[in-house]
């Protein structure tokens, strides 16, 4: 049986699956689009698939995330909908749960915090509420664990049983009669694509223009369903969509002045509430973030990520030793001995060994993600960004692009609309990812030594400007469109759940794995290949002869005009794509000296004026072929395309604008 988790954001819905599934689960995306699908086997029901659909507020189409909910319910594979409430902020969960019910699916109402409740004084008489409502319901603890087996066998019985909701009538006068009266006009469009015909009234008269279209209405059926709209906006005094959610409301304040006995002001909220006056507060807000993340990003590049990156890459380099000692007693080909120990282990090893960097970066995160605290910083970054054509949610992936651009990808999906998720993946490679420090100390040490800080500085600023300036272009241009509006709500701080922090983290290091030994172990052996052999395919002593110097040869008068015309220097940025860290590894096999004398080597090649020119390249071109492969599983390929020509386009402007500036002047 496949069962649907819905509810509203903050609701608890990822604890409650979580405690339903424990590592019973795996992430993909829904067809066709790039929405988290999350799903999982309940814990002692291998039959049964429980599905985690995105947090929303309503079944209306504005959003990705809203229209892949609805579609799935619709599909006809849920056998039970799990809507998860929460106690705390019961009247506006409810508005969901009355659209869900009108989809006539069989549903159970988890309701969640309970315990919270009980303890600030309230409760809700749940055999009142299960009358009045129509629909089982089990009161829950997500994060204690308990009633999560009563909520279990619940729902099991009640997808066997196929006991839809009771056909709540809970609309009058104006609006009932437009609602029934649409009802009847389209019952037989409803039926062929199986849907409620209620449900389907609803959504016309919400103004649904997908749905419009969905049913298949005649000309003549869209011009009755416009008049009686107007005929109940007029006698309502108020616009379609204030006139359905003025009929849903009415219900649940009556719902809820017979069921619920308020609860006083908790002291998660009161704590909260101090907590915010400093966290949110006009002066403070942006100050305190700043001291929260300089902390988050110095412990994870810092001691905690570099002593886990060190003691990893010793395991791994130990391995790898192991491994080339191995097959050197083996006796193995030497061709074939140089592709696995040069090529895969060492363009594996080499990426492998920054995921613990990446897994404690996320392990922080995700504390202030279950805090609260991120809800915070969305809300703080909203007015900024919104300037730019963003959201505040927006602010998140670009500032995790610092420290890599892969998770900054990838944390996009929190983004409620595909305008807003593409906009922000186009933008996030401009934020200077740590991968690319190494380039920028070895070329500051061999032509700034004084001024390495100011230059670092510069370079980090310089990518900001230009993302801003970008940003700009895109909004006034292929974005014309305002962002989605910002609707989100502040939840109590409370302390993060350890069990879902550890499996973000392992979920993040599985990803990353999979994603070590698919598309960087390709791009390695490609790389290796084009290194080691010239056109003829013979094994070249020198790469100065192999293929990649070709390619190198080939556009290295693209560069000329930034002052590093070089092929040598070409080729070191080819390689670059597959990781930035691999310009400077790849300029001192080219140049035929060590990393510690590249910095001296580099002077033959450089000018300091074409060196700060090639820094500012590396700085704006494309990502690295991980980001690459994770821009591609998000926006797929015609926006990926689009981007890695975006961004080598603007890095050869700037470069060349700065080169011959400068030139020019001194």
């Amino acid at each position: 049986m496949n069962f649907a988790l819905i509810g509203n954001q903050n609701s608890g819905k990822t604890t409650l699956f979580n405690q339903l599934t424990g590592s019973n689960q795996h992430v993909g995306n829904f067809p066709g689009v790039t929405v988290d699908k999350k799903e999982g086997t309940i814990i002692g029901h291998s039959d049964c698939t429980l599905v985690d659909l995105p947090g929303i507020y309503s079944l209306s189409p504005y959003t990705n995330e809203e229209i892949v909910t609805r579609d799935y319910l619709l599909s006809g594979e849920v056998d039970c909908i799990i809507n998860i409430l929460d106690a705390t902020n019961i009247e506006r969960n409810l508005y969901l749960t009355l659209q869900l019910i009108e989809l006539q699916i069989p549903m159970v109402l988890a309701i969640n915090m309970m315990d919270e409740m009980k303890t600030n004084g309230g409760t809700i008489k749940i055999n009142r509420f299960k009358e009045m409502i129509g629909v089982d319901c089990v009161p829950i603890s997500a994060a204690k664990n308990e009633g999560i087996s009563d909520l279990v066998n619940c729902v099991i019985q009640v997808a066997k049983q196929k006991k839809q909701p009771a056909r709540l009538d809970f609309c009058s006068g104006a609006v009932h009669r437009c609602i029934h009266g649409i009802s009847t006009m389209i019952e037989d469009h409803a039926q062929e694509i199986h849907m409620p015909a209620r449900f389907a009234a609803s959504k016309l008269i919400e103004g649904d223009k997908p749905l419009e279209k969905q049913l298949k209405l005649t000309d003549n059926e869209i011009d009755l369903i416009e008049h009686s709209v107007k005929e109940m906006e007029r006698e309502c005094d108020m616009d379609r969509e204030a006139a359905m959610a003025d009929m849903r409301y009415t219900f649940i304040e009556k719902l809820c002045k017979d069921t619920v006995i308020r609860a006083h002001e908790s002291k998660e909220y009161l704590r909260s509430v101090k907590i915010d006056a400093v966290l949110t507060s006009k002066y403070f807000a942006i100050p305190s973030f700043i001291l929260i993340m300089a902390a988050v990003f110095y412990l994870t590049f810092g001691p905690v990520g570099t002593f886990l990156s060190d003691g990893f890459a010793i395991i791994i380099e130990y391995i790898v030793t192991f491994i080339s000692q191995f097959l050197l007693d083996y006796g193995l080909n030497d061709v074939v001995y140089s592709l696995l120990v040069d090529g895969v282990f060492a363009g594996v090893s080499s990426v492998l060994s920054f995921m613990p960097v990446i897994v404690v970066l996320f392990f922080f995160l995700s504390i202030l993600e279950d805090s609260g605290y991120m809800a915070r910083v969305a809300f703080i970054m909203d007015k900024p960004l919104r300037k730019l054509g963003l959201s505040g949610k927006s602010f998140v992936p670009m500032l995790i692009g610092f420290g890599c651009s892969v998770p900054a990808i990838m944390s996009t999906r929190t983004l409620s609309s595909n305008r807003d998720r593409i906009m922000t993946i186009l933008l996030t490679p401009f934020m200077s990812c740590t991968a690319k420090v190494p380039i920028y100390a070895v070329f500051s040490l061999a032509f700034f030594p004084n001024h390495a800080a100011e230059v670092m500085i510069l370079l980090y600023t310089t990518g900001i400007l230009v993302g801003i300036i970008v940003a700009y272009i895109m909004k006034s241009t292929l974005y014309t469109g305002a962002p989605i509006p910002f609707v989100m709500e502040m939840p109590n701080y409370r302390l993060p759940s350890p069990k879902s922090v550890l499996l973000l983290m392992w979920e993040k290091a599985k990803d990353f794995i999979t994603r070590a030994f698919t598309i960087i172990f390709l791009g390695s052996i490609i790389i290796w290949f084009l290194q080691n052999f010239d056109l003829h395919l013979n094994q070249v002593a020198d790469s100065a002869d192999s293929i990649l110097a070709l390619i190198g040869q080939s556009i290295s008068f693209i560069f000329k005009p930034l002052g590093f015309g070089d092929w040598r220097a070409a080729t070191a940025l080819i390689s670059g794509f597959t990781a930035k860290e691999s310009v400077v590894s790849s300029l001192a096999v080219l140049m035929q000296t060590t990393s510690e004398n590249l910095p001296a080597a580099l002077g033959t090649m450089f000018t300091p004026i074409s060196a700060y020119a090639f820094l500012l390249f590396t700085l704006l071109y494309s990502p690295c072929i991980a980001a690459i492969a994770a821009a591609k599983r998000e926006m797929g390929i015609k926006y990926t395309l689009i981007m890695i020509i975006m961004q080598c386009s603007i890095a050869w402007i700037v470069a060349f604008i700065f080169y011959q500036s400068a030139t020019l002047i001194l």
